[in-house]
């Protein structure tokens, strides 16, 4: 991926959001070419001349410092997660990135114990480029039931997230908000991509899905970033019905790369009954049995 291309474009889409009312410019009800501001009104408010702006948008200009950087983001009404984006992406544009394959990603001991340690709450590991790293019993069994459990211990082969929500008709027909929870994929894949732009797998995995999916390719193009940290989502098992879970997703201490996502319903609710049937439901001959002094 392109910083240059990538922070031009960044811009811009952002720059189209916004109208004069928005900003506290007259709007002369003149008829525009492009939606959303001009390049010169957007310099104006970011205090940086009209020039400087259009070779910043164009890829032309590496030197953006953070005060700028800054300035344009108060002027584009940047929320925290997309002011972080716009310094990544000029960030890979001051250095000069060479694409490379990474090596393949981990999970430690300790992180497979604390899986196991959730007990019958679903969770799994998701790594940069949301490949599914590992998952518990009922991780798999809520979020992938339809595929081999043991497919995370291949890293050749892993399930991967991304993927499955928009080329996989079981993982898409989970989510009652399809669209919401695709969104939320693509906006944290695009944050990842800003602080990665060398990373070679990623670049693949990109381009795969923008050309199998018209859909990922439309709200790719919308540049937007958002990370996955909690969301509630109604999902439809076909094991268990409709249940709703919060999707809390957890770092690991000093790793910004790998998530640890959790699904979680609210207490007394028949959310919560519905995982309890799904753990009864999946779990393994020896774990439904009961010693003789017990009966």
């Amino acid at each position: 991926m392109s910083g240059q291309r990538e922070l031009g474009n960044f811009l811009q889409t952002r720059r189209a959001q916004l109208r004069p009312e928005d900003v506290g410019l007259p709007d002369y009800g003149d008829r525009r070419r492009v939606p959303g501001l001009r390049r010169e009104e957007l310099a104006l408010l970011a205090g940086v001349s009209s020039s400087y702006y259009t070779r910043l948008e164009q890829g032309q200009s590496v030197g953006a410092s953070p005060e700028v950087l800054d300035a344009i983001a108060r002027a584009l009404h940047l929320d925290e997660a997309e002011q972080r984006h716009l310094h990544d992406l000029a960030g890979s544009v001051k250095r000069r990135t060479v694409v490379h394959r990474p090596p393949a990603e981990h999970v430690d001991a300790t992180t497979f114990n604390l899986l196991e340690a959730f007990g019958d709450v679903p969770a799994l590991v998701s790594g940069r480029r949301s490949d599914v790293l590992a998952w518990n019993r009922m991780g798999h069994a809520l979020f992938a039931s339809h595929i081999d459990p043991a497919g995370p211990a291949d890293p050749g082969n892993r399930p991967n997230l991304a993927r499955l929500i928009f080329l996989d008709p079981h993982t898409r027909a989970l989510y009652a908000d399809w669209p919401s929870k695709a969104r939320a994929v693509v906006e944290n894949l695009r944050m990842t991509a800003g602080r990665h732009p060398d990373d070679a797998l990623l670049t693949s995995l990109v381009g795969e899905l923008t050309m199998k999916s018209p859909e990922f390719a439309a709200m790719w193009a919308d540049h937007g970033v958002s990370p996955c940290d909690s969301a509630v989502y109604e999902m439809h098992h076909p094991l268990v019905g409709s249940l709703t879970v919060t999707q809390q997703s957890l770092r690991p201490p000093q790793d910004e790369e790998r998530h640890i996502v959790l699904a979680v319903a609210e207490p007394g609710s028949p959310s919560e009954a519905a995982l309890r049937l799904l753990a009864q439901a999946t779990a393994p001959p020896a774990l439904l049995e009961r010693p003789a002094d017990h009966v």
